[in-house]
């Protein structure tokens, strides 16, 4: 039997947690380590500065107290799986919102599939991209998404992974009853701004909440960005690489030091 590891960065309770368990419980055994909490945002951060404890919720189903994503797998993978039993797959989401463009980097989600590739396991984030607010997203938000992501591991386990090491695939779900197919994808140029809300407090202290961007982004002549899939609604599906060397510029950066 297949085994499964999943996470997200929504916390242990998040309708699209639920929905990923029951889109891949019948293909393999399914243990779950989620955050106690919401860690949207966090990026690829382990905890290292206090110690963390699973917290059991029913079998195969446990929260790490106060954990990230990232501290999610690398424990799970280290206390939880035995020598030569790792999980066949690790699966992060189903995330409620989008992970494309540079948000990638942000991404709790994401770097939870990163924890895992590199501990050599394959790997895919999931997100569900809504209209509006994330609270537009209820329990039947996910149909399409379920779908999906049962589709892609059902392949992978009739084949194999399609990626190198230290690669994963990061899925983005528009937001429709009915998508138009797969589009593979590269990473898109997202337009960000500041969206960062003054507030005071009922003692005139002032405090600031950080909102969320829009996907504006920069579209190029062919439409081949993850965004743009989105747009025009299909599944975008973006193969991401741990290596962010930008290996164009390294003969223009040597130049640039000799002739300093």
């Amino acid at each position: 039997m297949k085994r499964i590891l999943i996470t997200n960065d929504d916390g242990f309770e998040s309708d699209g947690l639920k929905a990923l368990v029951e889109a891949l419980k019948p293909l393999g055994q399914v243990t779950i380590v989620a955050p106690s909490s919401e860690k949207s945002a966090c990026g690829h951060s382990l905890t290292l500065t206090r110690p963390l404890r699973f917290i059991a919720i029913e079998d195969d189903f446990f929260k790490l107290d106060d954990g990230t994503p990232s501290d999610c797998i690398y424990l799970s993978l280290n206390a939880l799986f035995k020598e030569g039993s790792k999980p066949d797959i690790v699966v992060s989401g189903i995330n409620r919102g989008s992970n494309m463009g540079e948000d990638i980097t942000y991404s709790g989600t994401a770097s939870a599939a990163m924890e895992a590739v590199l501990q050599g396991i394959p790997a895919i984030a999931i997100s569900q991209v809504y209209d509006k607010t994330p609270n537009s997203l209820g329990k039947d938000s996910y149909v399409v998404a379920k779908f999906v992501i049962q589709d892609i591991v059902k392949k992978i386990f009739d084949a194999n992974f399609p990626l190198g090491e230290r690669r994963f695939l990061n899925i983005n779900v528009p937001t429709c009853s009915e998508f138009k197919g797969y589009k593979i994808t590269k990473a898109g140029y997202r337009i960000y701004g500041n969206n960062a809300h003054l507030h005071r407090n009922p003692r005139g202290e002032e405090y600031y909440w950080l909102g969320t961007h829009t996907l504006r982004h920069k579209e190029n002549k062919t439409k081949d960005c993850d965004l743009s899939a989105i747009e025009d609604g299909y599944v975008s599906i973006t193969p991401i690489k741990l290596d962010m060397t930008a290996h164009e510029e390294i003969e223009n950066l040597s130049k640039w030091i000799e002739n300093g």
